[in-house]
Order: C-alpha cells, then sequence, then structure tokens
C-alpha cells in the first residue's frame, strides 16, 4: 500500500507524469547537438550515430522489463529505472571525454525503456473497453515529453548559460534533469500500486513465467504488432533524435531555438495526437464499424492498418518537401508525419493489452522492445553519406516499411486476427489468453 489510496486515475497520471519527463531526459541530448558536436569534434555522420545510439539498449530493456513487471510489480521496476537513469545523467554532465559521455548517455536513453512499464501498470487498473484511450493518454502525453525537451531544455539552458556549477548550456541540462530523475524515483516507489486488486496482481504474476514469455512472444499478434511499432514508435524516435539536426543543417538553420522548435511540432503531433486515436480505437471496436472494405469484423485492426499506410505516405512527402527547398514546407510535412506515427501506435496499443490481457507487460515488452530497432536504424539512412542529400534518406525508410505494411495485411484477416492471440509462429501446447484476438 502506498502512501495515499491509488485509483485508476491517480495511477493513470503517476506513469503518464513519469514517462513524460522520461521522454524528456531520453532526448535531452537533441536539442543541444551543435554544441556537443563543437566540444567534441563531431562530423554530421556521427551526430547521426549518436542519435541512433540513443536507441541501442532499448530493444533488450523493454522486453526484459516488461517482464520484469507482470512478475514484480511496475512501481518497483519504474522507480530503479528512473533512480539509475537519474545519476549517469548526473555523471555525463561532468565528462570531459567522449567516450565517457557516449556510455553514460547510452545508459541515461535507457529511460526509454519505461514505456512498456507504465503500459503495463495502466493495463492492470484499466477495463478492456477503455484500454485505447487510457494507453493512448499515457503514451501520448508520455511521448509529448520529447517535444517538451525541445522547447523548455533550449530556453532554460541557453546559448549564453552561466550558472552556479557550469558554463556550458547542455552540461547544465544534463545534470539537473538527473537530479528530477532521482526525486521521480523515489515518488514512484512510495505512492504506485502493482494493480487494482490482489486478484489481478496475482492473474498476471501467474503469467511471468519463461514458457509463457516464449508462448507469447512468438503469437501472430505479438510478431506482427511489433514489426508495425518498428515502422511508427521506432521512426518517431529517429525524428524525435534528428529532425532538429536536419532543419539546421540541411536548411543553414544555425538558431538552435528555432530549429528545436520547428523539430517539436513533429513530437507534439506524435504524442499528444496518440489518445484520439486510442479512443478511436475504442470506439470503433465498441460500435463495430467497419472502416475499410476489407479486414471485416477486426475493427481495432482496421484502424491501425489505415495509420500504418499514412505513414508511408509521409515519409515520402518528407522528401518531397525537402526537395523543395522550403523549410516551413518540411515543418509542415513533419508534423504530419507525426500524426501518422500517433494514430499507428495509438491503434496498436490499444490492440496489444486487449488481445493479451493477463501478459500486458510481456507482449508490451516485446513490441515495445522490437518496435525500438526503427529509432537505431533509421536514424542512419537519415544521414547516410552515401546519399545525394539529407532530404533522401525519408524515402529510404519509406521503401523498407513497404514489406510490413503487406504483413499486417496478412495478419489482419478475419481468419488469422481472430486467433492472433492463441496461433504462433511456433507451436506450443500453452494457452495464452481465453479472449478472441479479434473485435468479434
Amino acid at each position: 500500500m502506498g502512501l495515499i489510496k491509488m485509483t485508476k486515475y491517480r495511477t493513470l497520471l503517476l506513469a503518464t507524469m513519469s514517462f513524460n519527463f522520461s521522454f524528456l531526459i531520453w532526448f535531452s541530448f537533441a536539442p543541444f547537438t551543435g554544441g556537443m558536436a563543437e566540444e567534441f569534434g563531431l562530423s554530421t555522420a556521427e551526430i547521426g550515430i549518436l542519435a541512433s545510439s540513443a536507441i541501442w539498449m532499448a530493444p533488450f530493456g523493454r522486453i526484459l522489463t516488461g517482464w520484469l513487471s507482470d512478475k514484480y510489480g511496475a512501481p518497483r521496476i519504474f522507480a530503479i529505472v528512473l533512480a539509475y537513469v537519474g545519476v549517469f545523467s548526473i555523471i555525463s554532465a561532468f565528462a570531459q571525454n567522449y567516450s565517457v559521455f557516449f556510455v553514460t548517455r547510452i545508459i541515461v536513453a535507457t529511460a526509454g525503456i519505461t514505456f512498456v512499464i507504465g503500459i503495463q501498470h495502466v493495463a492492470e487498473w484499466f477495463e478492456e473497453e477503455n484500454l485505447g484511450l487510457a494507453e493512448g493518454i499515457y503514451g501520448g502525453v508520455g511521448n509529448a515529453g520529447a517535444a517538451g525537451g525541445a522547447l523548455v531544455l533550449p530556453r532554460i539552458f541557453g546559448t549564453g548559460w552561466s550558472g552556479p556549477l557550469f558554463s556550458t548550456n547542455w552540461r547544465a541540462a544534463f545534470f539537473y534533469t538527473g537530479i528530477v530523475s532521482v526525486l521521480l524515483a523515489i515518488t514512484y516507489y512510495l505512492l504506485g500500486e502493482a494493480a487494482k486488486s490482489e486478484k489481478k496482481r496475482q492473474a498476471t504474476k501467474d503469467k511471468a513465467s519463461l514458457k509463457g514469455w516464449i508462448h507469447t512472444a512468438t503469437r501472430y499478434g505479438t510478431v506482427v504488432l511489433a514489426a508495425a511499432y518498428i515502422m511508427s514508435f521506432g521512426l518517431e524516435l529517429a525524428m524525435n533524435g534528428w529532425l532538429a539536426t536536419y532543419y539546421r543543417e540541411a536548411f543553414s538553420q544555425d538558431n538552435i531555438v528555432i530549429a528545436s522548435t520547428f523539430a517539436a511540432t513533429f513530437s507534439i503531433a506524435a504524442g499528444l495526437l496518440r489518445p484520439f486515436s486510442g479512443y478511436i480505437s475504442d470506439t470503433v471496436a465498441r460500435k463495430e464499424i467497419n472502416l475499410l472494405p476489407v479486414f471485416k469484423g477486426q475493427h481495432r485492426a482496421q484502424w491501425t492498418f489505415l495509420g500504418l499506410c499514412f505513414i508511408v505516405v509521409t515519409m515520402f512527402g518528407m522528401t518531397l518537401a525537402g526537395l523543395s527547398g522550403v523549410l516551413m514546407s518540411a515543418v509542415v510535412v513533419g508534423f504530419l508525419v507525426g500524426t501518422a506515427c500517433a494514430w499507428a501506435e495509438g491503434g496498436i496499443f490499444a490492440q496489444v493489452p486487449a488481445m493479451f490481457p493477463n501478459s500486458s507487460g510481456a507482449v508490451a515488452g516485446l513490441v515495445g522492445g522490437i518496435g525500438t530497432i526503427g529509432g537505431i536504424v533509421y536514424p542512419l539512412f537519415f544521414s547516410a553519406p552515401w546519399l545525394a542529400n539529407l532530404h533522401l534518406g525519408y524515402s529510404v525508410a519509406a521503401v523498407t516499411m513497404i514489406p510490413i505494411v503487406l504483413l499486417a495485411a496478412w495478419s489482419f484477416q478475419p481468419e488469422i486476427q481472430r486467433v492472433a492471440n492463441t496461433a504462433g509462429f511456433i507451436t506450443t501446447n500453452q494457452e495464452t489468453s481465453t479472449v478472441p484476438a479479434g473485435d468479434d
């Protein structure tokens, strides 16, 4: 029992607030890449590697912490992650050697694994019919922490920063965000409760076995939604870490506040619009609305599929906008890419807990962890030295997304979707859920 009596709404607030800050500290490096590049002598390609490295630990970390949240409860795991992230953020503020700095920032970047912890925590408190909206609020407002970092940090820690401990703005930003992270860790540990009832907590804990995890990991639903998350959330991660650099380098915009503000429009769309997608997914499932002439009866799947298609279209549009040479065109299309990411992500994580009600942490960990691979790969496309310019990488990424859309189209067929939580690519004799995977 925490210090105060927790309700589902208080749990949602605690998880969302903590994840929002996790996202802020995760991408706190993005507004300051120019200063770091100058101090450590980094090229544009090396900045792309730094942006990519922010995601390296996320796949394994999310998979592990999703399972640990099922096993030991979200409050304990969330608090541990926030605590060590804060400590290493503080250490990175004092780093004088680039190797030390690089390693400590990789550890700080594991703040992103908190996503699946909160997904599991929220799922343990909310009913199935409201999961899309609740998870959408959590994920959307939480993801907007990247926008908060882009908008707030360069304004607080500006170019002329001269504080009591640091004369370098990015070092001060890393130090003080680390302090806040440690304080949040203490808050989460003291206030959080793992589930709405002991019965629910025990049901989830009982599923947290290695055999159960392997079974869950190989179900059609898990695999396809994880692949879809690569091209939605993985893309969001990549854009969060790259766009400020892109607007600065590709359009010769030297003002870090302006470049970061333009980049924040993407993060705002990707974050704050996500709850609407979750709400629409809930609505079309509850009212049994068919949005497409295909995948009939699979209402949540239809909504997710439309979002995936929109991502591909807008990514090609990003290249065209960049080639036009008009900065504001690229900013507007970037906002639309963020909207598409929010659409797909909200749909995906409306499906996850509804499909796997007693293994939400494990599935969220798998989907969220594998999905972050896009955040590792896409920045390498965006900054690839073999491309003629910085605009073409978006289209290269879009082409790689087409096979994922086709895989989703196969999975979302009614006869496949209805058994997506029990049938899998590897045959096992364990039942994951008694709830049909489809909407009907």
